[in-house]
């Protein structure tokens, strides 16, 4: 209901500028989580895979088909690309997986950047077509939040249903011990293709809303290399296979930031501390790494489990102060 009626409650900018994108970028990673959470598939490709989406849907929709078809084709090319990851899983693992996954994404970048045709070039900006869902126009903020807050339940949904169905178990199982999953009957191939096509579906489609309802453009820097890194952060400080936890750390990665740049000079000036501009250019980058980093010594699981932690303890108080 918060979600619902956060229109009401948040002014525009906050709407647009904060809350909007941490729901695509949630989207984008509990995709990402799908493959490397549930299936263990290291992926430093994933930004390659969202820039196939997000170009896809912008080419359909200047070409005229509705917007509804053009997030549909970019989940179907990224799909499809993605599933190109796949064949690499089935020959390599762990640190090696990785470093082909982004070698994979090195090469997207170098076609973004070299094929005016998709892209307009290194320096070419892709304007996206207005967005248009079912004849009308989508032009207000909170219209624009409500179409990222569908895509983003939409996926939530689909993952926690998907962890309660043969699919999930195997994809566990497969992450675990793919050998002995095999022993046991689970085809571990197909099922890391399966993986990787999902994931890469969600990636795309989130890609596509991205563009269409936060940038308006596409641009080769929107997907690059670092994206990619930074969605695998969000999953891993939020937690591998939790759902709630990708949220937090979406909002961790992506908001922390932002929130410190204007906390850091508050707190510094209510002590009477003022450092020279160039320290300050580097204090809040220096603190939000260090919150990184406390997070993860406190609970290496990631937020997802801190949050576990204090909802057990609440769930059971003030009757676990009596037993002790």
């Amino acid at each position: 209901m918060l979600a619902l009626a956060a229109p009401l409650y948040l002014g525009d900018i906050y709407l647009k500028s904060y809350v909007l994108p941490w729901l695509i970028w949630t989207a984008a990673a509990l995709g990402l989580n799908l493959v490397t959470g549930w299936a263990g598939q290291l992926h430093l490709g994933y930004a390659a895979v969202m820039a196939v989406g997000a170009y896809s849907a912008v080419h359909a929709a200047r070409f005229g088909i509705p917007w509804e078809i053009a997030f549909l084709i970019a989940g179907a090319s990224a799909a499809l690309i993605g599933s190109l990851f796949a064949f690499a899983a089935l020959k390599v693992k762990g640190l090696y997986l990785a470093l082909t996954t982004l070698a994979m994404q090195f090469v997207m970048d170098w076609i973004l950047s070299h094929v005016p045709a998709v892209t307009g070039g290194s320096h070419g900006v892709l304007q996206a077509p207005q967005l248009r869902l079912l004849g009308q126009a989508v032009t207000s903020d909170a219209a624009l939040y409500y179409v990222a807050l569908g895509w983003c339940l939409l996926v939530t949904l689909f993952v926690i249903n998907m962890r309660r169905t043969g699919l999930g178990r195997a994809l566990i199982a497969v992450r675990e011990k793919d050998y002995a999953a095999a022993i046991l009957g689970v085809n571990s191939f197909a099922y890391k293709l399966v993986a990787f096509a999902t994931s890469s579906f969600i990636a795309g489609v989130s890609g596509a809303v991205l563009v269409a309802t936060f940038y308006y453009l596409a641009t080769p820097e929107q997907f690059g290399v670092n994206i990619s890194i930074q969605v695998l952060a969000m999953v891993i400080v939020g937690g591998l296979a939790h759902i709630i936890g990708t949220y937090l750390g979406v909002a961790l990665i992506l908001l922390a930031p932002v929130l410190l740049n204007g906390l850091v000079p508050s707190v510094l000036s209510l002590f009477d501390i003022a450092p020279s501009a160039e320290a300050m250019a580097h204090i809040p980058s220096a603190t939000y790494g260090a919150l990184i980093v406390i997070f993860l010594l406190v609970e290496p699981l990631g937020l997802g489990k801190i949050y576990n932690n204090i909802r057990d303890y609440f769930m059971v108080w003030p009757f676990n102060q009596v037993r002790k």
